[in-house]
């Protein structure tokens, strides 16, 4: 629920954002933002089976049958920062490893996993979810899973901190446009829309999402600004 209510708060703001009431947007690439109808794109962007309908299954059944560390299940205490960050970080090394396999391992688990997301060389918000289920259940189940036996210490407020930052950023990444607080991101290596288009555009560059650290230290990161006035529009 509380990741429901995070992307509800998400969306309203994304709104705001697309018809430029929060102020001018800038297209990520240089041809322009892709056109379409945010309410069918909205609605396309809920129903995807790979999407929150997965995500939710797997919430609830890792929940209900209590795979989960035991301090999951407690309510006691409030949001423990540290671990949120421990979550993000680990989470984000996870599903780096997991992407880049999926692209190296074998062309015929790229094709069955990740290559559907990669029909998107220009994508947009809603299309961040837009993939296969092979592919959330390898880059960001699988990770889920792991991440919380890894940090096994968190209650029931981090899990569910951790669990809508983390789905909202991975949906902003893909955003057609800016946001205001990315140009900070890029100085401490948080991932903008700007890095992941990188990848979405060329596809052997900028694995990670939440963190550029993996792709500095793996040699996989590409600067947007290499690309500035060709493919990508400057100043992004």
């Amino acid at each position: 629920s509380a990741v429901a209510v995070g992307h509800f708060v998400l969306l309203i703001y994304f709104r705001l954002h697309h018809q430029q009431l929060l102020g001018p947007t800038t297209p990520i690439q240089s041809r322009g933002a892709p056109p379409y109808i945010f309410s069918r794109a909205l609605l396309h962007h809920l129903s995807q089976p790979g999407g929150f309908f997965l995500l939710g299954t797997y919430l609830s059944l890792t929940w209900l049958w209590d795979l989960l560390p035991p301090s999951y299940y407690s309510f006691q205490g409030s949001i423990q920062y540290t671990n949120v960050a421990l979550c993000l970080i680990t989470q984000d090394l996870l599903q780096f490893l997991m992407h880049k396999l999926e692209h190296i391992a074998h062309p015929k688990l790229y094709r069955l996993s990740h290559k559907p997301h990669h029909k998107f060389t220009n994508p947009k918000l809603f299309d961040a979810f837009d993939g296969s289920v092979p592919d959330t259940i390898l880059m960001i189940l699988l990770p889920l899973f792991f991440t919380a036996h890894l940090v096994r210490t968190c209650n029931v407020w981090t899990y569910m901190a951790f669990g809508s930052i983390y789905a909202n950023w991975l949906t902003f990444i893909h955003a057609e446009v800016t946001f205001p607080w990315e140009r900070y991101f890029r100085v401490v290596g948080l991932g903008t829309a700007a890095d992941h288009h990188v990848h979405h555009k060329f596809f052997k560059w900028n694995f990670g999402h939440l963190f550029l650290w993996w792709d500095w230290v793996a040699g996989s990161y590409r600067d947007p600004r290499e690309v500035w006035g060709r493919e990508f529009t400057v100043g992004v």
